[in-house]
């Protein structure tokens, strides 16, 4: 009868089990012995034949009950203890003690019970012991005991416990609970063996997952894209350089699909570049051949015309382009990858951007990254000729402060931070791309990633997740996700299917409450991907 056994033997004292057995005419089956509100059975019987409304106890030992099924028990709405010692069925049911409102000792114990449907204790109301000692049960359901506030005592032992997700509801009900629980120990995994389940710490489960699944397909190719805000609504812009436009896509709320919104026509655009001051928004266009030029949308009624044609004399072959803010001042700064052009510095004149600065003639570069060290504002330039250089805001202008050792060939960078550091993605086309972290005075290698014919390396926050998508022309495009207690990047899932196909650039956007990432791809179309969150404690 399990660890309940004294107990339960007088608990059927007083309520009158202890009594001769007598059969009532008519209300007792062969297989059970009677007294006037008791009944215990034993080998075959079937439950409709308990028939007696006023039983207070009810006893199933060693019976061939196969199962328990919804409101096996409507008609002994009286009892007050239900035991099951020994028995052969495996599951329980929901509202398989539907209608006991009355029921307080609820002893299952040695049965061959693998599973319990969450609602299987449902309207027990007035439940005071409950055990599941010595089944086979390797975890519980979610809220099993939602509802039973009336419990003083649990007995959980003897369960081969599969300390898992699975069970981390239960390690964080534990404590919590106004009852003494018997837990018994943990069977698996190995790590955990023998271990007792109060003393297992529910702090260093892992059971939140995510995916990215394939959502939606944009018919052309693209090599940039960006996410921005606009009268309080997202919107997401394509860089198009065989389409020849940028292409901006608003959320349909009809079609549940991103549609088309406006387009701006500008052939061979590498980048395009959206700022949004109050009403206005601007539209950067870094186009290879025939001219950068910023485009202006006066007022949300309005459609985005061509404004202005920015640095003509300086900006030959555009490359990249960036925006940032200087002592107040919205600027852009674009990356030109000539041998006669030089990346220079746009920032806001009136009605215009016009040339601030130019930075690091002579050198094609190929990349420009914005970011903020030791509260000031600085650039990283990547280059095809040198390593990268790191430049700080002074005194009106870019100075050049470091380079990044032990980075040659670099094509891009991109930052993140977390938890208090700043942090370098940096992508290699040849070799390994590489993860640095800024100790004060420069950025220190932490960590190599295989990463053969890579363009992009670019880290996204997307909900509480760091991710970085290390993009390649020759593999599929692998998705790592930080890990906090190690402070490395761990893989998480392939993109796709579909596959991408020379991904140049990716960015996410939140629409409508769910979440999305774009991935712009040189030789094949751009996907969409939706961000889920996955409970593996559910």
């Amino acid at each position: 009868m399990g660890g309940a056994g004294i107990l339960l033997l007088l608990l059927l004292a007083g309520l009158g089990v202890g009594e001769a057995w007598r059969p009532p005419k008519g209300k007792c089956p062969l297989s059970c012995s009677c007294s006037k509100d008791s009944a215990l059975c034993e080998g075959s019987v079937d439950l409709p034949e308990i028939l007696s409304p006023t039983l207070l106890s009810l006893s199933f030992v060693r019976t061939r009950i196969t199962q328990l099924k919804a409101g096996s028990f409507l008609r002994v709405p009286s009892l007050h203890l239900l035991l099951f010692t020994s028995n052969s069925f495996s599951v329980i049911e929901d509202d398989a003690f539907a209608g006991l409102s009355h029921l307080q000792y609820l002893f299952i114990e040695d049965n061959e019970i693998g599973s319990i449907s969450k609602n299987a204790l449902r309207g027990l109301r007035s439940l005071t012991h409950l055990s599941l000692a010595n089944n086979h049960l390797e975890t519980l359901p979610r809220f099993l005991f939602r509802g039973l506030e009336t419990l003083t005592h649990v007995d959980l032992r003897g369960n081969p416990f599969q300390c898992d997700c699975r069970v981390l509801w239960l390690l964080q009900w534990i404590p919590t609970v106004n009852a003494s629980v018997g837990t018994g120990a943990c069977a698996g995994p190995a790590a955990l063996a023998h271990m007792q389940l109060r003393h297992v710490d529910p702090k260093t489960f892992k059971c939140r997952a995510i995916e990215l699944s394939w959502f939606q397909t944009v018919g052309e190719s693209a090599l940039g894209v960006e996410a921005f805000s606009y009268q309080e609504e997202p919107y997401i812009v394509l860089a198009q350089p065989f389409a020849g436009r940028c292409l901006i896509l608003a959320w349909d709320y009809s079609l549940q699909r991103f549609r088309q919104e406006e387009e701006l026509s500008a052939p061979s655009v590498v980048s395009c570049k959206p700022l949004v001051l109050g009403p206005r928004l601007f539209m950067l266009a870094a186009r290879l051949w025939g001219g950068s030029q910023l485009w202006a949308r006066p007022g949300p009624d309005l459609r985005l015309a061509p404004l202005q044609a920015l640095a003509p004399r300086r900006l030959l072959r555009p490359n990249d382009a960036e925006l940032l803010w200087l002592d107040g001042q919205p600027c852009f700064v674009v990356a030109d990858a000539s041998k006669a052009g030089s990346t220079t510095l746009l920032c806001r004149d009136g009605p215009g951007f016009y040339p601030r600065q130019s930075l690091h003639a002579w050198h094609r570069d190929t990349d420009v990254e914005a970011l903020e060290l030791d509260g000031r504002p600085h650039l990283l330039l990547a280059s095809a000729s040198q390593r990268p250089v790191l430049f700080h805001w002074f005194g009106g202008r870019f100075e050049r402060r470091t380079d990044i050792p032990e980075a040659e060939d670099v094509y891009a960078t991109r930052h993140f931070q977390a938890g208090g550091d700043v942090f370098l993605c940096l992508t290699r086309y040849i070799g390994d791309s590489m993860v640095m972290r800024w100790d004060g005075s420069m950025f220190r290698l932490l960590q190599k990633l295989p990463s053969r014919g890579a363009h992009v390396f670019q880290p996204l926050l997307i909900a509480k997740d760091q991710l970085a998508i290390l993009g390649s022309d020759f593999a599929f495009s692998q998705v790592f996700r930080l890990e906090p207690d190690k402070g490395l990047l761990e893989p998480l899932q392939e993109l796709g299917p579909p596959a991408i196909v020379a991904p140049r650039a990716f960015a996410h956007i939140t629409m409508a409450g769910r979440r999305f990432l774009f991935a712009a791809c040189f030789k094949g179309p751009t996907q969409i991907y939706q961000h889920h969150e996955l409970d593996l404690s559910a």
